[in-house]
Protein backbone atom coordinates (compact mmCIF):
# COMPACT_ATOMS: atom_id res chain seq x y z
CA UNK A 1 0.00 0.00 0.00
CA UNK A 2 2.90 2.12 0.69
CA UNK A 3 4.49 1.92 -2.58
CA UNK A 4 1.03 2.29 -4.43
CA UNK A 5 0.93 5.78 -2.66
CA UNK A 6 4.68 6.17 -3.79
CA UNK A 7 3.77 5.74 -7.25
CA UNK A 8 0.56 8.16 -6.97
CA UNK A 9 2.95 11.08 -5.57
CA UNK A 10 6.18 10.87 -7.20
CA UNK A 11 4.04 11.08 -10.74
CA UNK A 12 2.74 14.30 -11.59
CA UNK A 13 -0.20 13.44 -14.27
CA UNK A 14 -1.69 11.04 -11.23
CA UNK A 15 -0.98 13.09 -8.40
CA UNK A 16 -2.56 16.03 -9.90
CA UNK A 17 -5.69 13.61 -10.84
CA UNK A 18 -5.81 12.25 -6.96
CA UNK A 19 -5.81 16.04 -6.29
CA UNK A 20 -8.27 17.03 -8.54
CA UNK A 21 -10.69 13.62 -7.97
CA UNK A 22 -10.80 14.55 -3.97
CA UNK A 23 -12.50 18.21 -5.03
CA UNK A 24 -14.35 16.30 -7.38
CA UNK A 25 -15.75 14.33 -4.95
CA UNK A 26 -15.72 17.25 -2.57
CA UNK A 27 -18.66 18.98 -4.77
CA UNK A 28 -20.81 16.26 -4.88
CA UNK A 29 -20.49 15.53 -1.07
CA UNK A 30 -21.45 18.77 -0.24
CA UNK A 31 -24.50 19.05 -2.15
CA UNK A 32 -25.62 15.35 -2.88
CA UNK A 33 -26.89 14.84 0.76
CA UNK A 34 -28.89 18.48 0.63
CA UNK A 35 -30.23 18.29 -2.86
CA UNK A 36 -33.82 17.50 -2.54
CA UNK A 37 -34.00 19.80 0.82
CA UNK A 38 -32.74 22.59 -1.80
CA UNK A 39 -34.89 21.13 -4.90
CA UNK A 40 -37.94 20.49 -2.50
CA UNK A 41 -38.63 22.16 0.28
CA UNK A 42 -36.75 25.30 -0.65
CA UNK A 43 -37.72 26.04 -4.05
CA UNK A 44 -40.87 24.02 -4.35
CA UNK A 45 -40.24 21.64 -6.91
CA UNK A 46 -42.80 18.72 -6.43
CA UNK A 47 -41.87 14.85 -5.51
CA UNK A 48 -42.17 13.79 -8.54
CA UNK A 49 -40.86 16.71 -10.63
CA UNK A 50 -37.77 16.16 -8.62
CA UNK A 51 -37.70 12.23 -9.60
CA UNK A 52 -38.06 13.11 -13.04
CA UNK A 53 -35.67 15.93 -13.23
CA UNK A 54 -32.79 13.27 -11.22
CA UNK A 55 -33.69 10.40 -13.92
CA UNK A 56 -32.86 12.72 -16.52
CA UNK A 57 -29.87 14.23 -14.99
CA UNK A 58 -28.48 10.54 -14.92
CA UNK A 59 -29.28 9.71 -18.41
CA UNK A 60 -27.66 13.08 -19.60
CA UNK A 61 -24.70 12.11 -17.37
CA UNK A 62 -24.15 9.20 -18.99
CA UNK A 63 -24.24 10.54 -22.29
CA UNK A 64 -21.86 13.51 -21.92
CA UNK A 65 -19.49 10.76 -20.17
CA UNK A 66 -19.49 8.98 -23.50
CA UNK A 67 -19.41 11.61 -25.55
CA UNK A 68 -16.90 13.69 -24.39
CA UNK A 69 -15.00 10.05 -23.90
CA UNK A 70 -15.19 9.28 -27.43
CA UNK A 71 -13.70 13.63 -28.46
CA UNK A 72 -11.51 12.99 -25.91
CA UNK A 73 -9.65 10.02 -27.47
CA UNK A 74 -10.44 11.92 -30.99
CA UNK A 75 -8.65 14.79 -29.60
CA UNK A 76 -5.53 12.84 -28.04
CA UNK A 77 -5.74 14.68 -24.77
CA UNK A 78 -7.72 14.87 -21.36
CA UNK A 79 -6.80 18.27 -20.35
CA UNK A 80 -8.75 20.34 -22.48
CA UNK A 81 -12.20 18.06 -21.98
CA UNK A 82 -11.00 18.18 -18.29
CA UNK A 83 -10.70 22.20 -18.11
CA UNK A 84 -13.96 22.52 -20.63
CA UNK A 85 -16.43 20.17 -18.24
CA UNK A 86 -14.76 22.07 -14.97
CA UNK A 87 -16.09 25.27 -16.14
CA UNK A 88 -19.92 23.81 -16.44
CA UNK A 89 -19.23 22.83 -12.86
CA UNK A 90 -18.26 26.35 -11.79
CA UNK A 91 -21.66 27.60 -13.64
CA UNK A 92 -24.06 25.18 -12.45
CA UNK A 93 -23.55 25.20 -8.92
CA UNK A 94 -22.30 29.05 -8.54
CA UNK A 95 -25.82 30.42 -10.79
CA UNK A 96 -28.17 28.13 -8.47
CA UNK A 97 -25.84 29.47 -5.80
CA UNK A 98 -26.23 33.10 -6.85
CA UNK A 99 -29.59 32.76 -8.29
CA UNK A 100 -31.93 30.33 -6.48
CA UNK A 101 -34.91 29.46 -8.84
CA UNK A 102 -36.58 26.32 -9.92
CA UNK A 103 -35.68 27.41 -13.55
CA UNK A 104 -32.47 27.79 -12.77
CA UNK A 105 -31.66 24.73 -10.78
CA UNK A 106 -33.93 22.77 -13.32
CA UNK A 107 -31.06 24.11 -15.95
CA UNK A 108 -27.85 23.66 -13.52
CA UNK A 109 -29.09 19.97 -13.20
CA UNK A 110 -29.55 19.07 -16.77
CA UNK A 111 -27.26 21.39 -18.80
CA UNK A 112 -23.97 22.06 -16.63
CA UNK A 113 -23.87 19.42 -13.93
CA UNK A 114 -24.36 16.41 -15.75
CA UNK A 115 -21.56 17.21 -17.91
CA UNK A 116 -19.59 18.22 -14.72
CA UNK A 117 -19.97 15.21 -13.62
CA UNK A 118 -18.08 13.27 -16.60
CA UNK A 119 -15.05 14.86 -15.41
CA UNK A 120 -14.79 11.33 -12.85
CA UNK A 121 -14.41 9.32 -16.21
CA UNK A 122 -11.89 11.73 -18.05
CA UNK A 123 -9.41 11.59 -14.87
CA UNK A 124 -9.71 7.94 -14.18
CA UNK A 125 -8.86 8.01 -18.96
CA UNK A 126 -5.71 10.19 -18.02
CA UNK A 127 -4.51 7.92 -15.03
CA UNK A 128 -4.88 4.78 -17.74
CA UNK A 129 -2.93 7.54 -19.93
CA UNK A 130 -0.42 8.67 -17.66
CA UNK A 131 0.01 4.75 -16.29
CA UNK A 132 1.07 3.73 -19.67
CA UNK A 133 3.97 1.26 -19.53
CA UNK A 134 2.86 0.23 -15.53
CA UNK A 135 2.39 -3.41 -14.87
CA UNK A 136 -1.26 -4.05 -14.92
CA UNK A 137 -0.96 -4.99 -10.58
CA UNK A 138 0.20 -1.50 -10.22
CA UNK A 139 -2.40 0.53 -12.16
CA UNK A 140 -5.18 -1.35 -10.92
CA UNK A 141 -3.44 -0.64 -7.49
CA UNK A 142 -3.48 3.47 -8.91
CA UNK A 143 -6.88 3.35 -9.62
CA UNK A 144 -8.09 2.27 -6.24
CA UNK A 145 -5.51 4.91 -4.61
CA UNK A 146 -7.24 7.40 -6.75
CA UNK A 147 -10.93 5.87 -5.79
CA UNK A 148 -10.20 6.32 -2.29
CA UNK A 149 -9.29 10.38 -2.66
CA UNK A 150 -13.21 10.60 -3.43
CA UNK A 151 -14.20 8.10 -0.30
CA UNK A 152 -12.01 10.62 1.82
CA UNK A 153 -13.99 13.47 0.52
CA UNK A 154 -16.94 11.83 1.21
CA UNK A 155 -16.42 11.46 5.27
CA UNK A 156 -14.67 14.69 5.55
CA UNK A 157 -17.15 16.99 3.65
CA UNK A 158 -20.74 16.42 4.05
CA UNK A 159 -20.24 16.63 7.97
CA UNK A 160 -17.98 19.83 7.56
CA UNK A 161 -20.66 21.39 5.32
CA UNK A 162 -24.03 19.96 7.77
CA UNK A 163 -21.17 21.91 10.60
CA UNK A 164 -21.27 24.82 8.88
CA UNK A 165 -24.65 25.70 7.33
CA UNK A 166 -26.59 24.00 10.57
CA UNK A 167 -27.28 27.91 11.96
CA UNK A 168 -28.16 28.74 8.66
CA UNK A 169 -32.04 28.64 7.02
CA UNK A 170 -30.80 27.82 3.86
CA UNK A 171 -28.70 24.82 2.71
CA UNK A 172 -27.59 27.31 -0.92
CA UNK A 173 -24.08 27.95 -0.13
CA UNK A 174 -23.15 24.20 -0.25
CA UNK A 175 -23.41 24.88 -3.77
CA UNK A 176 -20.87 28.18 -3.38
CA UNK A 177 -18.78 25.38 -1.91
CA UNK A 178 -19.34 22.98 -4.75
CA UNK A 179 -18.69 25.61 -7.63
CA UNK A 180 -15.28 26.70 -5.47
CA UNK A 181 -14.19 23.17 -5.71
CA UNK A 182 -14.87 22.47 -9.28
CA UNK A 183 -12.96 26.23 -9.86
CA UNK A 184 -9.54 24.76 -7.79
CA UNK A 185 -10.16 21.10 -10.06
CA UNK A 186 -9.71 23.57 -13.04
CA UNK A 187 -6.79 25.87 -11.95
CA UNK A 188 -5.47 22.06 -10.73
CA UNK A 189 -5.78 21.64 -14.41
CA UNK A 190 -4.54 24.57 -15.79
CA UNK A 191 -1.56 24.81 -13.77
CA UNK A 192 -0.04 21.98 -12.53
CA UNK A 193 -1.20 19.15 -15.13
CA UNK A 194 1.46 18.38 -17.74
CA UNK A 195 0.28 18.61 -21.70
CA UNK A 196 0.35 15.18 -23.34
CA UNK A 197 -1.48 13.62 -26.48
CA UNK A 198 -1.90 10.72 -27.84
CA UNK A 199 0.12 10.13 -31.82
CA UNK A 200 -2.20 10.97 -34.57
CA UNK A 201 -1.65 7.58 -35.68
CA UNK A 202 -2.97 6.00 -32.83
CA UNK A 203 -6.65 7.58 -32.99
CA UNK A 204 -6.61 7.48 -36.72
CA UNK A 205 -9.67 5.13 -36.32
CA UNK A 206 -11.89 6.11 -33.71
CA UNK A 207 -14.64 7.22 -35.80
CA UNK A 208 -18.14 8.05 -33.45
CA UNK A 209 -20.42 5.39 -35.04
CA UNK A 210 -17.68 2.54 -34.47
CA UNK A 211 -17.33 3.73 -31.20
CA UNK A 212 -20.69 3.51 -30.12
CA UNK A 213 -20.71 0.30 -31.28
CA UNK A 214 -18.30 -0.76 -29.14
CA UNK A 215 -19.56 0.09 -26.29
CA UNK A 216 -23.42 -1.58 -27.99
CA UNK A 217 -20.78 -4.77 -28.91
CA UNK A 218 -22.53 -8.10 -26.97
CA UNK A 219 -19.30 -8.74 -25.11
CA UNK A 220 -19.48 -5.22 -23.75
CA UNK A 221 -23.06 -5.22 -22.39
CA UNK A 222 -22.94 -8.34 -21.29
CA UNK A 223 -20.09 -7.91 -18.90
CA UNK A 224 -21.56 -4.63 -18.09
CA UNK A 225 -24.21 -6.25 -16.80
CA UNK A 226 -22.55 -8.74 -14.71
CA UNK A 227 -21.06 -5.61 -12.94
CA UNK A 228 -24.20 -3.70 -13.16
CA UNK A 229 -25.99 -6.33 -11.29
CA UNK A 230 -23.07 -6.19 -8.83
CA UNK A 231 -23.04 -2.56 -8.36
CA UNK A 232 -26.67 -2.59 -8.28
CA UNK A 233 -26.13 -3.85 -4.47
CA UNK A 234 -24.59 -0.22 -2.88
CA UNK A 235 -27.79 1.04 -4.60
CA UNK A 236 -29.99 -0.97 -2.67
CA UNK A 237 -27.84 -1.00 0.28
CA UNK A 238 -28.16 3.36 -0.08
CA UNK A 239 -31.83 2.93 0.21
CA UNK A 240 -32.97 0.50 2.22
CA UNK A 241 -30.71 0.76 5.12
CA UNK A 242 -32.02 3.96 6.77
CA UNK A 243 -35.66 2.04 6.60
CA UNK A 244 -34.02 -1.29 7.82
CA UNK A 245 -32.50 1.04 10.98
CA UNK A 246 -35.22 3.00 11.85
CA UNK A 247 -37.71 0.24 11.09
CA UNK A 248 -37.19 -3.47 12.10
CA UNK A 249 -33.81 -2.28 13.99
CA UNK A 250 -35.37 0.26 16.11
CA UNK A 251 -32.65 2.77 15.51
CA UNK A 252 -32.82 6.61 14.88
CA UNK A 253 -31.89 8.90 12.43
CA UNK A 254 -28.71 9.68 14.08
CA UNK A 255 -27.69 5.81 13.82
CA UNK A 256 -28.20 6.12 10.13
CA UNK A 257 -25.64 8.87 9.80
CA UNK A 258 -23.34 7.49 12.50
CA UNK A 259 -23.17 4.30 10.72
CA UNK A 260 -22.55 5.54 6.75
CA UNK A 261 -19.86 7.99 8.24
CA UNK A 262 -18.50 4.70 9.45
CA UNK A 263 -18.54 2.73 6.26
CA UNK A 264 -17.06 5.28 4.07
CA UNK A 265 -14.08 5.90 6.63
CA UNK A 266 -13.63 2.19 6.43
CA UNK A 267 -13.65 1.94 2.15
CA UNK A 268 -10.59 4.13 2.37
CA UNK A 269 -8.34 1.81 4.46
CA UNK A 270 -10.33 -1.43 2.78
CA UNK A 271 -9.67 0.11 -1.01
CA UNK A 272 -6.03 0.20 -0.36
CA UNK A 273 -6.24 -3.52 1.32
CA UNK A 274 -7.93 -4.72 -1.97
CA UNK A 275 -5.24 -2.85 -4.64
CA UNK A 276 -2.69 -4.50 -2.51
CA UNK A 277 -4.48 -7.86 -2.89
CA UNK A 278 -5.13 -7.79 -6.20
CA UNK A 279 -1.16 -7.75 -6.78
CA UNK A 280 -1.53 -11.96 -6.44
CA UNK A 281 -5.23 -12.51 -7.11
CA UNK A 282 -6.62 -11.86 -10.34
CA UNK A 283 -9.25 -9.03 -10.55
CA UNK A 284 -11.96 -11.60 -10.83
CA UNK A 285 -11.29 -13.36 -7.89
CA UNK A 286 -10.46 -10.32 -5.99
CA UNK A 287 -14.19 -8.70 -6.98
CA UNK A 288 -16.03 -11.73 -6.67
CA UNK A 289 -14.91 -12.28 -3.11
CA UNK A 290 -15.18 -8.70 -2.37
CA UNK A 291 -18.94 -8.80 -3.64
CA UNK A 292 -19.63 -11.75 -2.30
CA UNK A 293 -18.90 -10.64 1.17
CA UNK A 294 -20.93 -7.52 0.61
CA UNK A 295 -23.86 -9.80 -0.66
CA UNK A 296 -23.59 -11.58 2.68
CA UNK A 297 -23.41 -8.13 4.39
CA UNK A 298 -27.34 -7.60 2.42
CA UNK A 299 -28.65 -10.72 3.60
CA UNK A 300 -27.51 -10.21 7.43
CA UNK A 301 -28.94 -6.26 6.90
CA UNK A 302 -32.06 -8.51 6.26
CA UNK A 303 -32.53 -9.88 9.33
CA UNK A 304 -31.13 -7.33 11.66
CA UNK A 305 -33.40 -6.48 14.96
CA UNK A 306 -31.06 -4.12 16.69
CA UNK A 307 -28.60 -1.13 16.20
CA UNK A 308 -25.81 -2.95 17.84
CA UNK A 309 -26.51 -5.92 15.14
CA UNK A 310 -26.31 -2.98 12.35
CA UNK A 311 -23.14 -1.65 13.49
CA UNK A 312 -21.29 -4.99 14.12
CA UNK A 313 -21.82 -5.31 10.46
CA UNK A 314 -19.98 -2.33 9.36
CA UNK A 315 -17.06 -3.72 8.75
CA UNK A 316 -18.01 -6.06 6.29
CA UNK A 317 -20.09 -3.56 5.11
CA UNK A 318 -17.00 -1.59 4.32
CA UNK A 319 -14.58 -4.34 3.27
CA UNK A 320 -16.91 -5.31 0.29
CA UNK A 321 -18.49 -1.85 -0.61
CA UNK A 322 -14.09 -1.01 -1.22
CA UNK A 323 -14.06 -4.16 -3.95
CA UNK A 324 -17.20 -3.05 -5.45
CA UNK A 325 -16.39 0.42 -5.85
CA UNK A 326 -12.75 0.22 -6.52
CA UNK A 327 -11.94 -2.74 -8.53
CA UNK A 328 -13.94 -2.72 -11.53
CA UNK A 329 -12.81 0.51 -12.51
CA UNK A 330 -9.68 -1.09 -14.23
CA UNK A 331 -12.05 -4.07 -15.45
CA UNK A 332 -14.54 -1.81 -17.46
CA UNK A 333 -11.33 0.09 -18.95
CA UNK A 334 -9.70 -3.16 -20.18
CA UNK A 335 -13.40 -3.83 -22.18
CA UNK A 336 -12.22 -0.67 -24.47
CA UNK A 337 -8.54 -1.15 -23.41
CA UNK A 338 -7.43 0.91 -26.75
CA UNK A 339 -9.68 3.58 -25.79
CA UNK A 340 -9.01 5.70 -22.23
CA UNK A 341 -11.83 8.28 -22.72
CA UNK A 342 -14.45 5.34 -24.19
CA UNK A 343 -13.22 2.60 -21.64
CA UNK A 344 -13.39 5.01 -18.66
CA UNK A 345 -17.26 6.13 -19.79
CA UNK A 346 -17.91 2.64 -19.10
CA UNK A 347 -17.89 3.99 -15.39
CA UNK A 348 -20.56 6.14 -16.05
CA UNK A 349 -22.72 3.54 -18.18
CA UNK A 350 -22.44 1.35 -15.06
CA UNK A 351 -23.73 3.90 -12.25
CA UNK A 352 -26.75 4.89 -14.70
CA UNK A 353 -27.26 0.72 -15.22
CA UNK A 354 -26.45 -0.17 -11.44
CA UNK A 355 -28.72 2.80 -10.31
CA UNK A 356 -31.77 1.92 -12.53
CA UNK A 357 -31.13 -1.85 -11.61
CA UNK A 358 -31.19 -0.92 -8.13
CA UNK A 359 -34.74 0.88 -8.77
CA UNK A 360 -36.33 -2.01 -10.18
CA UNK A 361 -34.97 -4.35 -7.27
CA UNK A 362 -36.52 -1.75 -4.55
CA UNK A 363 -39.72 -1.69 -6.67
CA UNK A 364 -39.99 -5.87 -6.88
CA UNK A 365 -38.63 -6.09 -2.79
CA UNK A 366 -41.04 -3.94 -1.56
CA UNK A 367 -44.15 -5.20 -3.82
CA UNK A 368 -43.69 -8.61 -2.43
CA UNK A 369 -42.10 -8.24 1.02
CA UNK A 370 -40.66 -5.89 3.35
CA UNK A 371 -37.56 -3.71 3.48
CA UNK A 372 -35.51 -6.29 5.08
CA UNK A 373 -36.66 -8.44 2.05
CA UNK A 374 -35.42 -5.96 -0.48
CA UNK A 375 -32.23 -6.22 0.90
CA UNK A 376 -32.01 -10.15 0.58
CA UNK A 377 -33.56 -9.73 -3.25
CA UNK A 378 -30.63 -7.15 -3.61
CA UNK A 379 -27.99 -9.34 -2.40
CA UNK A 380 -29.22 -12.14 -4.86
CA UNK A 381 -28.95 -10.00 -7.63
CA UNK A 382 -25.73 -9.26 -6.41
CA UNK A 383 -24.67 -13.24 -6.15
CA UNK A 384 -26.54 -13.33 -9.69
CA UNK A 385 -23.61 -10.94 -11.09
CA UNK A 386 -21.10 -12.59 -9.51
CA UNK A 387 -21.77 -15.96 -11.35
CA UNK A 388 -22.68 -14.11 -14.70
CA UNK A 389 -18.90 -12.81 -14.26
CA UNK A 390 -17.24 -15.60 -13.15
CA UNK A 391 -18.59 -17.59 -16.27
CA UNK A 392 -17.48 -15.13 -18.83
CA UNK A 393 -14.24 -14.33 -17.53
CA UNK A 394 -13.47 -16.98 -14.53
CA UNK A 395 -10.03 -18.83 -14.01
CA UNK A 396 -9.30 -20.67 -17.14
CA UNK A 397 -12.49 -18.86 -18.90
CA UNK A 398 -11.27 -18.17 -22.86
CA UNK A 399 -12.27 -15.46 -25.14
CA UNK A 400 -11.60 -12.68 -22.55
CA UNK A 401 -11.25 -8.98 -23.79
CA UNK A 402 -7.89 -7.60 -22.88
Amino acid sequence: MISTLSIVLKNPPIRVSALAIFFFGFSGAATSPYMSIIGIQELGLSDAGYSALILTAAFINVAASVLIGIFSDRLGSYRAPMLFVCLFGMLGYGLTFAFPKVSVFVASMLLLIPVYNALNSLIFANVRVSSKGMAVRELIAVNSAVRATISLSWVLVPGLVGFVLASRASMLPAFLLASLAAGICFLLFFFFLPKASVPLEARSNYAFVSSLGQIASRPVLVRLLAIALISSMLHVNGVVLPLVVTGNAGGTVADVGALVGIVALLEIVFILFWGWLERWLSPIVTLSAGASIYALYLLLLGFAQTPTQVYLLTVISGLGAAAIISIPITYLQNLIADRAGLGSSLIAVNIFLSGGLSSLLFAAGTGISDYSGTAILGAAAGLGGIALLVALDGPGRTGRLS
